[in-house]
């Protein structure tokens, strides 16, 4: 039995964009890759997009008017692309509900306890599973007390994430009704799950595109462009740092360290230049 079949709460799914053909999305490739590596005036217009999609052909005819909690997905220190996207989301979902006499959103976090250093989007269904079944995920019971729920998502590949999220629901005992939403969902099963990292890298193939995004789009950090830094060569690496601000510098290490990459060794040789440069 699986976790939404189990689930005793009503659940209903929306996704902007149904991806069926590997070639054909409905929206630019080359701004998710963007939005994926920190381009906040992206994770704008994506954010405003799927609001407007989900209140027209969705929400608005069926919504009772009980309070909603937005939860974007998990994070530990570091907020992920889809997490900004939310900002976005809500902005446009909370003017809906003023204009017609509802109580705006309320927002949480679900918290997890692991951070990892694999690239999510290269593994299979079974991988994704077995790696992400192992953290703790965790959600405010008397918060969310007899509201409605919409978890929002930048993409579903494999329903990996959402069986985690139903799980943590189901273990605390929780029922309430749930929105899943997402900007995007592969719909053809034929397609790899592998599929999702070739779209996370369509326009970022190296730290030269990062650069290109910091210096040409709204740059914001999170978790995957900062996993990427890190995990580059060293000798990349340092060309790369060499041509940011002291405050960049800074501002990356932090984020390492408050997101514990410090643990990876991996990631070592290039915390250990940051901290040489500040």
């Amino acid at each position: 039995m699986t976790s939404e079949q189990s689930y005793k709460g009503n659940i209903t799914h929306f996704s902007g964009f149904l991806i069926d053909n590997e070639d054909e999305f409905g929206f630019s490739p080359d701004d998710y890759s963007k939005f994926k590596h920190g381009a906040i005036n992206i994770a704008k217009e994506f954010g405003y997009l799927l609001a407007d999609k989900f209140i027209e052909k969705c929400f608005k005819n069926h919504y009772d008017g009980k309070q909603i909690v937005v939860l974007p997905s998990a994070y530990s220190y570091i907020p992920t692309a889809s997490f900004f996207m939310k900002v976005f989301f809500v902005e446009k979902l909370n003017l809906f509900l003023y204009k017609n006499g509802y109580p705006i959103v309320q927002e949480t976090k679900i918290n997890r306890t692991v951070t990892y250093r694999e690239d999510y989007g290269e593994m299979s269904a079974e991988d994704r599973y077995n790696l992400i079944s192992g953290d703790s995920f965790h959600v405010d019971k008397e918060y969310i007390k007899d509201k409605q729920l919409l978890f929002l998502d930048d993409i579903k590949i494999t329903g990996t994430h959402e069986r985690i999220i139903l799980k943590m629901l189901n273990d605390s005992q929780i029922s309430n009704d749930c929105y899943m939403l997402y900007f995007a969902e592969l719909i053809n099963s034929n397609i790899s799950p592998k599929f999702e990292n070739y779209l996370n890298n369509y326009f970022v193939k190296d730290l030269e595109k990062v650069d290109w995004i910091i210096k040409n789009e709204k740059f914001i950090f999170n978790t995957r462009v900062v996993k990427y830094i890190l995990n580059a060569d060293p000798d990349k690496f340092k060309l790369f740092i060499n041509k940011q601000t002291i405050d960049f510098k800074k501002d990356v290490l932090y984020q390492a360290i408050g997101n514990e990459y410090f643990k990876f060794e991996n990631y070592l040789d290039n915390i250990n230049m940051l901290i040489k440069l500040i």
